[in-house]
C-alpha cells in the first residue's frame, strides 16, 4: 500500500479540492477501510460554506460511507468484507450514553464532521462503527444505508400503525426514504409535498400521491381523510413554512415527527397540538439497530432502491459533486468515489 492517498479536503469556506495526503495511521485495535462510495448530504453543504458550528478546516468530509475492510481491527468484520459505517462518536459517560441512547449523546460527534471522514481512498475507524454488508449488495447502494437509517429511525419513533394515512413534507433524500419505509411498514397511502417540480416527479414515479403545484397538503388530504388529516406526519423539510402547517395537517390524536433539522427556533401551532392532543416527536440520527435494519432492507431489496436516483462523481471532481448536490435537480443523492471508472459519465 502506498504511504499516501487521494482525498477531498475542505480547507476554507467554499474551498474543497483533491489533494495527496498520508494514509491515516490506524490506532491499536482499529480497522482501515478502503472507501467505495461516500454520499453528500445537507450537513456537508453546510460545512463547505463554513456554516457548521463544529467542523474545522482542514477536514476530510464525508459520513455516508461504504467500503471494504483493508486491514481488520481487533474485533469486527474481517479483511475484505464490504461494510457500511455508523459514523457516530459518543462520549460514553453522559446520561444518554449511560441509558443506552448514545445516538443522542450530549457531546455527539461524527466522523467526517468532527474528525476525518470518507471522502478519501482510506479511512481509519473503530470496529464498533463498522457494519458488515451481505454478499451481493452493490457498494453504491450500500452507501445509502446511513441516510436510510435516519428514515428507519424516524418511522420507528413515530408510532405509525399499519393502515395509517401518512403525510411527508419534503421529497429530498430523507423525505423519499422516509416515505419508502413508511409504505413498507404498512401505510395505506403516503402523500408527499415538495416545491421542486423534478422531485415531485420522482415522488410520483415511486408511486406516492403528490400534492399538486399551488395546492397545500391540507387541501390534498381533506378528500382522502374526510377532512380529518393525516394519522402520521413527517417533517423532512425543516423549514419554518412547513412547521406552521404541521398541526393543521394532522388529525386529532395524530403524530407529528420532526425529521429535518431546524437551524433556529421556529414557530409551531402549539394551541392546535393541545386542542387535538397530538404527539410531537423529535428525531436525531439513528441507533445501531436502525443501521442494521437499513442494511437488511437494502439486502432484501425491500424498497427498490434501484429506482432511487443517484449520481457518482470521481474524487477529483468533488467540486462538481458539491455543485450537483446544491442544485438537487437531477439526482436525490450525489456520491463521491475514489474508485477510478466508477463515476457516472
Amino acid at each position: 500500500m502506498s504511504a499516501t492517498m487521494r482525498a477531498a479536503v475542505w480547507t476554507a469556506a467554499d474551498e474543497v479540492a483533491q489533494v495527496e495526503i498520508p494514509v491515516p495511521e490506524v490506532p491499536a485495535g482499529w480497522a482501515l477501510v478502503k472507501v467505495a462510495y461516500n454520499g453528500i448530504c445537507g450537513t456537508d453543504l453546510s460545512i463547505l460554506h463554513g456554516k457548521h458550528p463544529r467542523a474545522k478546516a482542514p477536514l476530510v468530509m464525508g459520513h455516508e460511507m461504504s467500503g471494504w475492510v483493508a486491514r481488520a481491527g481487533a474485533t469486527g468484520p474481517s479483511e475484505g468484507t464490504l461494510v457500511t459505517v455508523e459514523p457516530l462518536i459518543s462520549c460514553g459517560t453522559c446520561q444518554a450514553c449511560r441509558a443506552g441512547s448514545s445516538h443522542v449523546c450530549r457531546r455527539l460527534g461524527l466522523y467526517g464532521i468532527d474528525t476525518a471522514g470518507g471522502m478519501a481512498e482510506y479511512v481509519a475507524l473503530p470496529p464498533a462503527v463498522l457494519h458488515a454488508v451481505p454478499d451481493g449488495v452493490d457498494p453504491r447502494t450500500a452507501a445509502l444505508a446511513e441516510p436510510l437509517a435516519v428514515a428507519v429511525h424516524a418511522v420507528a419513533r413515530s408510532g405509525m400503525e399499519r393502515g395509517d394515512m401518512v403525510a411527508v413534507f419534503g421529497a429530498g433524500p430523507i423525505g423519499i426514504l422516509t416515505a419508502l419505509v413508511a409504505r413498507h411498514e404498512g401505510a395505506r397511502e403516503v402523500v408527499v409535498t415538495e416545491p421542486s417540480p423534478w422531485r415531485r416527479d420522482v415522488a410520483a414515479s415511486l408511486g406516492f400521491t403528490v400534492v399538486p403545484d399551488g395546492r397545500t397538503m391540507t387541501e390534498t388530504l381533506d378528500p382522502l381523510t374526510d377532512g380529518e388529516g393525516a394519522d402520521t406526519t413527517f417533517d423532512s423539510a425543516g423549514h419554518p413554512s412547513v412547521a406552521r402547517q404541521l398541526a393543521a395537517t394532522t388529525r386529532v390524536h395524530g403524530r407529528i415527527v420532526v425529521v429535518g433539522v431546524y437551524k433556529e427556533p421556529t414557530a409551531l401551532d402549539l394551541q392546535a397540538v393541545c386542542f387535538k392532543e397530538q404527539s410531537l416527536v423529535g428525531v436525531r440520527v439513528y441507533t445501531s439497530l436502525d443501521v442494521t435494519r437499513a442494511i437488511g432492507l437494502i439486502a432484501e431489496d425491500a424498497l427498490d432502491l434501484a429506482a432511487f436516483p443517484t449520481k457518482a462523481f470521481d474524487l477529483a471532481d468533488t467540486g462538481a459533486a458539491f455543485a450537483a448536490a446544491t442544485r438537487g435537480d437531477d439526482c436525490l443523492k450525489v456520491l463521491v468515489t475514489p474508485l477510478h471508472g466508477k463515476a457516472d459519465a
